[in-house]
């Protein structure tokens, strides 16, 4: 008798742990979710530097696992709000940074043609330096008030679970932040605060040798570009994207070449320039991949590591999407 209790409670664990797998779906919300932000500027008192951020808040009472942003060049705070709005809609309470001296301020006062050679002079390594700087700052910043009894977003932070992600020269620092090496191993940024990361049009180094950079990521990360992922400044193209996946080391590393994606494949709306018509379904896989993504090593849900490492995400990129694990 004792026997055959232990066989029928080991087949309900198992329709369990199979329903959970099949019930998984990152793309899902709660009917009632309604978005919740908040605008705050961090005073850097020993950089004189002021950095404004964009809180996008879960609707939880708990601690949730941080995600933080990182903007493209000439970009701010606002952009890439659908990821904003879907994380905070998962259970993410969501950083979105403004880095001064490489966000919209390099050319929104600029005329028009002179609005490529102010971007181009913004993006220099002085700038990635001040952008690295600034995530963590942040991070401190975030931590502080989290201890604060007096702040509205007293405990609202779990700070053993942040992420970072970026989009174009936010991806590259993403990358600083989270493993990347420079100067062929002599110079590291990584904050060892950050679990997980998730880079929107990575780019490689020009002079380092790219398994220098990146053999020794320790954290999970996924990468995210398209096959004509080409932007006006920086040098990269498709190539140069797909080598820092092919030299980082195996175990947990992710990579979706998204079919005819262009630049602003991750970002809002279409960029000057762009040639081909926006394909809709990019955003839903982006959506997909990085919730699952997120959901696996910031929470620990081992539904979303089984659907993210099996043939589930095949049911949401298209055909001639390419989709790789490491």
């Amino acid at each position: 008798m004792k026997m055959k209790t232990n066989f029928f409670i080991l087949i309900l664990l198992f329709a369990n742990f199979s329903s959970a797998q099949i019930n998984y779906d990152p793309l899902v919300i709660g009917n009632n979710f309604t978005n919740e932000t908040v605008d705050i500027t961090f005073n850097d008192l020993q950089r004189k530097r002021d950095i404004q951020v964009k809180i996008y808040l879960p609707q939880t009472i708990f601690a949730a696992p941080v995600i933080i942003f990182s903007h493209g060049l000439g970009g701010s705070r606002e952009g890439s709000s659908y990821l904003g709005n879907h994380w905070s809609a998962r259970g993410y309470i969501c950083v979105f940074l403004q880095h001064p001296g490489s966000d919209e301020s390099v050319w929104k006062e600029k005329q028009p043609f002179q609005r490529m050679a102010a971007m181009r002079k913004a993006a220099n390594a002085e700038n990635l330096l001040l952008r690295v700087k600034d995530v963590g700052f942040v991070i401190d910043k975030i931590e502080e008030i989290n201890k604060d009894k007096n702040n509205q977003l007293f405990g609202r932070f779990d700070i053993k679970n942040i992420g970072m992600s970026g989009h174009s020269f936010g991806a590259l620092t993403t990358q600083a932040v989270s493993g990347e090496v420079f100067k062929s191993g002599r110079i590291t940024f990584v904050d060892k605060r950050i679990k997980a990361a998730i880079a929107m049009s990575p780019s490689s180094p020009k002079k380092d040798d790219p398994k220098s950079s990146f053999g020794t990521v320790s954290i999970p990360w996924m990468l995210m570009t398209g096959t004509k992922d080409i932007a006006a400044i920086g040098d990269q193209d498709l190539e140069s994207r797909l080598s820092v996946f092919a030299n980082l080391p195996a175990a947990d590393k992710y990579q979706i070449v998204l079919y005819n994606g262009e630049h602003s494949a991750f970002t809002d709306r279409a960029l000057p320039g762009d040639k081909e018509k926006r394909n809709p379904n990019h955003h839903k896989v982006i959506l997909t991949l990085s919730t699952a993504f997120w959901d696996s090593y910031l929470k620990d849900n081992k539904s979303a590591e089984e659907w993210l490492k099996g043939d589930s995400p095949f049911s949401i990129i298209e055909k001639e999407d390419d989709w790789k694990i490491k």
